[in-house]
């Protein structure tokens, strides 16, 4: 959530960064709203110090036995608190109205954000490895999945309906390979603390990081407990640490998690979405830091950097893109994203998106820290990457390491959790 200290000292300025995501976006009605917020409690703060005054005045009168005089300011006094009553109804309407609005509004930009309304403008910042070339007609994984007998995705659509998926065999090791190989990559590698948090959430986690309440129609939702099914463990991450105040000493903290993922994905169709590419069900190791607001873009750089291993560890050609404003998630200031070959589809996807919220997420959530004992408390800055997501990982590693046989070679570091150093047609 945006400072609305901040909108109303630079509206034009905030406004202006604002539309470079959405034109749309005005702050006029919210800059209305804040300036009648003031007039009323200033109005509000008059009338309770006349309310202090009279209170000392009827003691007085009291105590010089006027009741006649000290009545009549009890019946004054009356009127005025029905005043204060009505004022702070009214002020408290205005103040809801204000949250509503600020809960709306994305996150500005980073000033190293290309500018653009199409998302075709990222910035591509470097690449890894080159696409493969095959000399023999190659399959896309779904072909591969049926013919290897790792895939089963007409059993899952019987069991649960479309875009659900169904790992067997070698496919479900292969799967489950991954999941493990990078929880212990991050965690021994790169020193992220490991977290198994649960898969439901509350509408106040939700709200803190930022799903709420613009993207309440992309995720599932169970009325009677009211708890969401987790689309992101971003989301859970998230909220580790609302409503506390952490110790400075101890920032950045890094944590990584296992979480299904679930999304309802409304509106999304194609040929480019068949199979594991876009699911409404699937698995990903999240990547979550907390730091001081002046080491997050480093602590970026560095999280990317982590999200990078593991493709680099499995031999994934891949390549790493800026986003351009119009691509950007609510909550993010700045997001990178490292995408994979698929060659069915002959374009790259997204494997990875890592993002910086500087202090919006936290200001939802209330999360702050103490540089020093006693120091005044500061937000600290979030910042969140899939380290990484396994549906579109599975399909590069078994469109891009297809051999003219059929088989598919496995990378070695999950050759241990396959049991196999390649998966091979069923006869």
């Amino acid at each position: 959530m945006l400072d609305i200290k901040l909108i109303r000292e630079n509206p034009q300025e905030v406004e202006r960064r604002l539309r470079t995501r959405d034109e749309t976006i005005s702050l006029g009605p919210l800059l209305k709203l804040d300036e009648e917020r003031r007039k009323l409690i200033a109005q509000v703060e008059q009338l309770k110090a006349q309310r202090n005054k009279a209170t000392e005045q009827i003691a007085q009168l009291k105590r010089a036995k006027k009741e006649s005089e000290a009545q009549a300011l009890i019946a004054e006094m009356g009127r005025l608190a029905d005043q204060i009553k009505s004022l702070d109804s009214t002020l408290s309407q205005i103040e809801q109205e204000i949250h509503d609005f600020l809960a709306r509004l994305p996150n500005l930009p980073h000033s190293s954000v290309p500018v653009s309304p199409n998302k075709g403008d990222k910035k591509i910042l470097r690449e890894f490895g080159q696409k493969p070339s095959f000399s023999f007609p190659f399959k896309s994984h779904i072909e591969l999945g049926e013919q290897l007998g790792i895939l089963d995705l007409p059993r899952a659509a019987k069991i649960a309906g479309s875009r659900f998926p169904l790992y067997r065999g070698k496919g479900a090791l292969l799967e489950m390979g991954l999941i493990s190989f990078m929880l212990r990559y991050q965690t021994e590698q790169n020193g992220y603390i490991p977290i198994l948090p649960p898969f439901l959430g509350n509408p106040e986690s939700f709200f803190a990081a930022g799903q709420l309440p613009k993207f309440a129609d992309q995720v599932y939702f169970c009325p009677e407990d009211k708890l969401y099914l987790n689309p992101t463990a971003e989301v859970l991450l998230a909220n580790l640490h609302r409503d506390e105040i952490l110790d400075g000493s101890q920032l950045p903290l890094k944590y990584c998690a296992y979480t299904a993922c679930f999304r309802r994905e409304a509106g999304t169709y194609g040929e480019e979405e068949r199979g594991l590419i876009r699911m409404h069900q699937f698995n990903k190791v999240e990547l979550f830091k907390f730091t001081k607001p002046e080491e997050s873009y480093t602590e970026l750089e560095s999280l990317v950097e982590d999200a990078e291993d593991i493709l680099k560890e499995l031999n994934v050609h891949y390549r790493v893109a800026l986003l351009p404003t119009c691509d950007l998630a609510q909550q993010s200031a700045k997001t990178i994203d490292l995408e994979v070959w698929i060659p069915s589809q002959n374009r790259y996807y997204e494997v990875s998106s890592i993002s910086n919220c500087e202090d919006f997420q936290a200001r939802r959530g209330n999360i702050r820290f103490r540089r020093e004992k006693g120091s005044r408390p500061e937000y600290v800055h979030t910042l969140n990457g899939s380290g990484l997501a396994t549906s579109r990982l599975f399909v590069a590693i078994l469109e891009n390491n297809q051999q003219p046989d059929g088989s598919v070679l496995i990378p070695k570091p999950l050759q241990e959790y396959v049991g196999a150093e390649r998966l091979t047609p069923l006869t």
